[in-house]
């Protein structure tokens, strides 16, 4: 008795694992910070640096499938997507769609400084010190900072979930006291909010803590997302030997380990009356993997099968 039980839990965690769902598949785009009162000066984007501590927090979770920033910053190149294009969900629903995503993560950073309310959201009072010492002067006080984030449906930019995150150092202190320049100085490149130097910071300790606490409101509402089916149809464009490159990119949907049939049409089926095309009928030539993909052509090699020419169909199903 005790063996068949055991039996029947193997066969059913073994069935679990091979037809678990697949990850949903999210983009993060930097956090809007238009809000907060800029008391550091210079061009330090934290919008830039909380959207990298979120990609960090999911990626380790594992429960989403992140896309990697320097793909995002390509595609939002590429789009001619601006920072004032941060939190409008329309505009980042399309660039979602180009991404192939599931949902993209959008952001506001609506507190990042003191908790000092008579300076204002994110204030602080004043701008002070310098490099001078290797340090970052601002007053003193207990660092406070607040983000939300939404994410998107790509196909109806409907906001699907929100999550909101702050963060409070547990000590006072100065807010940036000791920080090294990043990025050619502070005022060119910012704090690298991911190191331990920043971190060690008040300010740090009060960002790191508003991102976990987002980060942990996204994955617990991961099941809000929508599975989405994109089919995906092209032709093959060009063949040299094994690699195959594609009328079909990244805007059709098509992803870097993707697989598609590659069919050719044997017969046209058409109507007699009115000359349309009613059927076409096809046969399989193999299977490509796409290995490069830009916004419009996709790169691959045959992974079974022969004999792939140009005009030849790509589909996903």
């Amino acid at each position: 008795m005790r063996k068949a039980l055991l039996m029947v839990l193997v066969v059913v965690l073994c069935s679990s694992l091979m037809f678990s769902a697949p990850k949903k598949r999210v983009a993060i785009l930097d956090f809007d910070f238009a809000s907060v009162q800029n008391w550091w000066g210079g061009n330090w984007d934290i919008g830039k640096g909380i959207s990298d501590l979120l990609v960090v927090r999911l990626v380790k979770d594992g429960t989403y499938s992140v896309v990697e920033r320097k793909a995002l910053d390509a595609v939002m190149a590429e789009q001619n997507f601006s920072n004032s294009d941060r939190a409008n969900p329309n505009t980042a629903a399309q660039l979602g769609k180009v991404l192939g995503v599931d949902a993209l993560i959008i952001g506001s950073i609506t507190q990042f400084g003191t908790e000092n309310k008579k300076v204002g959201i994110g204030g602080i009072g004043g701008r002070f010190g310098g490099f001078g010492g290797g340090k970052v002067g601002t007053s003193k006080g207990i660092a406070k900072v607040t983000i939300d984030a939404r994410l998107i449906n790509i196909d109806t930019a409907e906001i699907l979930a929100v999550a909101e995150g702050t963060g409070q150092s547990k000590r006072s202190g100065m807010m940036l006291e000791g920080i090294g320049a990043g990025g050619g100085g502070f005022g060119a490149g910012g704090i690298e909010m991911g190191s331990s130097d920043f971190r060690d910071t008040i300010l740090g300790e009060a960002t790191h803590a508003a991102a976990d606490q987002c980060a942990e409101q996204l994955i617990a509402q991961v099941d809000k997302l929508p599975t989405r089916t994109v089919e995906i149809k092209g032709q093959v464009a060009h063949v040299d030997g094994g690699m195959i490159i594609l009328n079909v990119g990244a805007n059709s949907g098509v992803k870097v380990g993707d697989k598609l049939r590659v069919m050719r049409v044997t017969s046209t089926i058409k109507d007699p009356a009115t000359g349309k095309v009613l059927r076409e009928l096809t046969q399989e030539v193999g299977l490509v993997q796409i290995s490069e993909v830009d916004a419009v052509s996709a790169v691959g090699n045959l992974v079974s099968g022969s004999g792939a020419k140009i005009g030849d169909m790509v589909k996903n199903q």
